[in-house]
């Protein structure tokens, strides 16, 4: 089972494309930066994992004039 799930993914943010979308720039940024993440642990080892995981804890919002 992938955490977190994608149902509780579409809890935060209502569509699954711009859910992917976010989540790919956060984690294209956080590669770029090195950014180690604004969590204290991720259960993730990779990019886009780590930023679905700050999407589902509140931490990264979708700003509805990007997308």
């Amino acid at each position: 089972m992938l955490y977190p799930s994608i149902d509780n993914l579409l809890l935060k943010i209502d569509s699954k494309y711009s859910l992917v979308t976010v989540s790919a720039s956060r984690a294209r940024e956080m590669q770029a930066t090195n950014d180690p993440g604004v969590l204290p642990s991720y259960e993730s080892h990779k990019y886009v994992g780590k930023a679905l995981e700050e999407i589902y804890a509140g931490k990264l919002v979708l700003d509805d004039h990007e997308v």
